[in-house]
């Protein structure tokens, strides 16, 4: 009988140290060196670490919807841009984690003889189509130079990079570590001029998850947000593995692309004095006034909005505790068995 209660302890014990919860990350592009510190992570064990079995998706290029995809369940977490906070004033329940990039990366591309130098050369200028949710900081550091976006001609064809490089349009809409490097590898000099350099620091790449997740979930969620920026640590201070790991995602990119992409965007990651991921109230108001979202509106929202440490002390039903009444459970009736199997022994003899 002992014996028996020593296995079934053992099995136990063993099935809920190897039992890996299934997680789903939403990615808001294709696999590139922008989410590299989440691949380390999965590649590195960190998620398996504290019991997460993570799946890493990437967008469909067409019709990215990582905000969708995270509310619909079909994904636990997603990262996206700083318009989050917007949808999220408008209703959505959506909550911030960390901001990966301390700066946006998307900027404006101009052609290197092009007469563009700063925000205010765009007087009357032809550029690419974009919203206001996304890139609303190209908008921003438009209208900050005294410029009418809304006067404007905008380009609306469906070839954006050859109708660039052929001069069909002045300005366009890019990802600093893509379509620059593109144009260089077909001999068209460009500059970028980008909202970091105007002192428009919004975040971006910012990780998130649902209301109910957050909720109802903290201890998941607090797990998978600490391993993945364990995954960003480790990729900045081991570059050259960080893209080895990378490009078993990215299969369609070759390396000299990825360091590029690497090289380009570490710079928007890292700030001096700022840990990884770090994301602070002050600056998401900022962000909202920069935006002309209403302020008031913001501090209504801003406690469930933004991510904080002091969830992973309020769980009160975590695992360990779960764990310690089942145990009670099945040791209880297993020690009173022993206890009067012994007691009868004793009257035989």
């Amino acid at each position: 009988m002992l014996r028996c209660f020593i296995v079934v302890l053992f099995v136990f014990f063993c099935a809920c140290a190897t039992a890996l919860e299934p997680v789903t990350l939403q990615l808001k592009w294709v696999h590139q060196f922008q989410f590299a510190g989440y691949y380390v992570a999965k590649q590195k064990g960190f998620y398996r670490q504290v019991g997460l079995d993570v799946n890493i998706v990437p967008a469909l290029k067409h019709q990215p919807d990582e905000q969708f995809k995270v509310l619909s369940g079909q994904a636990q977490f997603g990262v996206t841009h700083s318009g989050l906070l917007e949808q999220r004033m408008q209703g959505k329940p959506l909550v911030a984690l960390a901001s990966v990039f301390q700066s946006s990366p998307y900027c404006w591309m101009v052609r290197a003889d092009s007469d563009i130098y700063s925000p205010k050369d765009f007087q009357g200028k032809k550029i690419s189509h974009l919203g206001r949710t996304e890139g609303a900081e190209l908008v921003l550091i438009l209208e900050r130079a005294g410029i009418d976006v809304s006067q404007l001609p905008i380009y609306s064809g469906l070839s954006p990079l050859e109708d660039f490089k052929t001069g069909k349009f002045d300005a366009l809409q890019v990802y600093v570590s893509n379509e620059p490097f593109k144009m260089a590898q077909q001999g068209v000099a460009t500059r970028q001029i980008c909202p970091k350099h105007y002192g428009i620091n919004v975040y971006a790449d910012i990780l998130f998850t649902s209301e109910d997740v957050y909720k109802y979930r903290p201890d998941m969620v607090a797990k998978f947000r600490s391993a993945s920026l364990k995954g960003w640590r480790y990729a900045l201070a081991n570059l050259d593995e960080a893209l080895q790991i990378t490009k078993l995602y990215a299969t369609e990119k070759n390396f000299e692309e990825l360091a590029n992409e690497a090289d380009k965007l570490v710079p928007f990651i890292k700030a001096p004095g700022i840990p990884i991921g770090n994301m602070s109230l002050a600056r998401w108001q900022w962000i909202a006034q920069l935006y002309h979202l209403d302020i008031a509106s913001f501090h209504e929202h801003k406690g469930a909005f933004l991510y904080s440490e002091k969830s992973k002390s309020e769980i009160n039903w975590s695992w360990m505790l779960i764990l310690a009444i089942v145990m009670s459970v099945l040791c209880i009736p297993m020690y009173v068995s022993l206890v009067l199997q012994r007691k009868n022994y004793r009257v035989m003899d």
